[in-house]
Parts: structure tokens; sequence; C-alpha cells
């Protein structure tokens, strides 16, 4: 082949980091995005360890680390407000409970847009509606009643993902709901918020606040366990009667929290899920990011797996020569222990805030710190050429 067409589905963080490096190898590169245009704010995310040194090897380093959050540590607070633990962003190299590498999700897929805009087209307000594979390519149905031809589609649309359902089979195949339920939104910064995170926790519930770059605002987080979930992630008005009934009466600042959930201008709740599949391909189809191998909210990790997972999956496809099948092979040989590590981490981290974990204890501190090291380092990152 000497040009490649690759359609990639989702704007978000996994779909617009793809694109960056598909176009680094040559690749011409289309991102269909259902919502009208780049959703701002979001919760914080981090990145750690490879991570970082994907974000160097884009060349986007110093733009990422001029927008953070920069959260100087965080707090577990008792109900009465009193300091029990205290985490700083300096730990671990940077890398510990808080990162150094701090951004709003939508700060960042703002740099990941602005930087690859220039070189990739962007539909916004569109869908995949249909798509057919032959040996040679994909013809795609988009919802706007636009059909084109690639020779590689991405679903890069996270753990809700309308392609894999398309193309792999039911979400019930793939989604495994964690025991627990999360939600997160600004608030204003009537709470002192001056550059830590506050956290509490009792009894299978969690409320925190961190801070963002303006200080009059705040993220509030609330978390509470749930055997099942099943409302629609679409349905805000049940989603915000669901949190008022779970975490009424909780402790802390839980009840000045709740008081703005109705006027918030960026609810989120959703169940704490992981993605899990065997193999993130068929044929000339993939997937990246949460749609492939969420590891959720609680691995802290969903924005490495989305980083390092573009550089490798279009670094691969173009190593094999755009081959679909060597190319997702290797991707999948290179990402996995990452992605299990990292869903482990996630599991483990629901089960501590359930209080289903182990006692500390009775903990293997030296596979805890092998399975760190495998989580936070990841793969060895290739020098593509």
């Amino acid at each position: 082949m000497t040009e490649i067409n690759v359609l990639v589905s989702g704007a978000s963080i996994a779909g617009p980091a793809l694109a960056h490096w598909l176009h680094r190898r040559g690749a011409n590169v289309t991102v269909v995005e259902q919502a009208p245009g780049l959703r701002p704010g979001g919760q914080a995310v981090d990145a750690r360890g490879v991570a970082k040194e994907v974000i160097r090897r884009m060349g986007l380093d110093a733009t990422v680390r001029a927008a953070c959050t920069n959260t100087q540590g965080a707090y577990s607070v008792d109900a009465d407000g009193n300091v029990l633990e205290t985490y700083r962003a300096e730990d671990d190299g940077g890398d510990g409970y808080v990162s150094e590498i701090e951004i709003l999700r939508g700060d960042l897929a703002q740099i990941l847009y602005d930087d690859t805009s220039p070189h990739a087209e962007y539909l916004f307000g569109d869908r995949i509606a249909g798509l057919t594979q032959d040996e040679d390519g994909v013809d795609v149905v988009l919802a706007s009643g636009v059909r084109r031809r690639f020779d590689l589609v991405i679903g890069a649309d996270g753990l809700h993902s309308a392609l894999r359902e398309m193309v792999f089979g039911p979400r019930e195949e793939f989604v495994r709901h964690l025991g627990l339920v999360l939600a997160f939104f600004t608030v204003p910064n009537e709470f002192g918020l001056d550059g830590w995170m506050y956290d509490h926790q009792e009894a299978g519930r969690w409320a925190g606040l961190r801070p963002v770059p303006d200080p009059s605002r705040a993220i509030a987080m609330l978390s509470f366990p749930a055997a099942d979930f099943a409302i629609d992630h679409r349905d805000v008005a049940a989603q915000k009667q669901l949190l008022h009934e779970q975490m009424t009466g909780f402790g802390w600042e839980t009840p000045r929290i709740l008081a703005h959930v109705d006027d918030s201008p960026d609810f989120y709740l959703d169940q704490v899920a992981q993605v899990v599949m065997e193999d993130w391909s068929r044929g000339r189809v993939g997937l990246l990011g949460d749609a492939a191998f969420s590891a959720s909210p609680m691995s802290g990790a969903g924005t490495g797996l989305a980083l390092v997972g573009a550089y490798l999956l279009a670094g691969e496809l173009a190593a094999a020569g755009w081959d679909a099948e060597a190319g997702f092979a290797a991707y999948r040989e290179r990402m996995r222990d990452y992605v299990d590590a990292n869903q482990e981490i996630g599991r483990m981290h629901v089960d501590m805030l359930t209080g289903s974990d182990p006692a500390p204890e009775d903990l293997d501190m030296e596979a805890m710190t092998a399975l760190v090291e495998r989580a936070v380092n990841g793969p060895e990152l290739p020098e593509y050429p």
C-alpha cells in the first residue's frame, strides 16, 4: 500500500492520540465523533511512568505540564475533617497516589485536538452507522449518510463503544461491573481548597474534592457500592436521583457537595467497570483505549493505557506494512501485560473501597511491588522509524 486511510471513532483522548501517531507513520486519518464538539472539563486524569514518555515523544510535554491542575497532594480525612494520611505529588518520583502530571480530561483532549487538527480530518456530530469489510478494506456508512472506504477502522469510543458492539458483539459479553458506582462533577470552591485534594471513605462509600486550575471551582467525586447497575448512561435525571438516594446521610462535606448536584454543568455518573476481551481486533477493525481494555477509573491508568496503546498500535501497524492481522497481533502482544496489571490494580482498589480486600498484613508486598512496576512502567516502547 502506498496510501493508507484510517477511520478513528472517538475524539476524547485515545482517538486524537492515535491520529497523532498514525499521521507520524504516514497514514491519512479521519476522526468521527458523535458529540457536536470537544467536551470540556471532566475528571482529572493522570499520566505516570511510560505514559509520560509517550507524551514526551509526542513533543507535548511542556504543553501538557503547563495545563496541569498542579495538585500538590492529597489528604485522607475522617468525618470531622481530621487528616489521617498525607500523599504528596512528588512521592514515588511523581508516579504515586497523586501524579505529577494531572490534567482535566477536557484540557488534554483540547491539546491533542489542537496538535492533530491541522493534518487529520475531524467529523463532529456524526457516527458510524454501519460497515462492511472485505480482504482489502472497510466500507463505512455514517449516520449523516456519507459513504466512504477505509483501509482500517479503529474504535476509540469508550466504555460504551458502539463500534465494539457493532463488530464484536453485545456489551454484556465484555463489560464487567466491579460493584461500584462513581460520580464526579464541578462545584463552586466553597470548601477552601488550595492546591490539595481531600477524600473521606467509610463503609464502602467515598467522597472527595480536588482542585482545578480555576481556583473558584473544584471537582467533587462520590462513589458507593452497587451489586448491579441498570440505569442508562444517558439518563442523567435518574443518575442524579440515584446519587442522592445513596449518598444522603454520608458524613464530612457530602451534604454541601450534594447541594450542587442538580445545577452542575458537567455531571457524570456511571458504573465502575472493566472491558475484558481476548482480542481487540476483527479483520480490519480494531479497538483502543476504554473500548478495548478499560481498567476503570479506580485503576488511575485510563489515560496511560490510551496514550501508550495509541503509540504501539500505530507503530506496529506501520512496522507490519499496514498488514492488519500482523499489526494488530503485535499490538496485542506488546500491550497485554500492561493491560492485565492495570486491570488487576483497578479491581484491588475497588475491593479496598468496598472492604473486601485482604488485610494489609496478608498482602504479599513483593508481589504487590512487582504488580505496580508492571502497571506504571508498562511495556518497552520501540523506536519506530
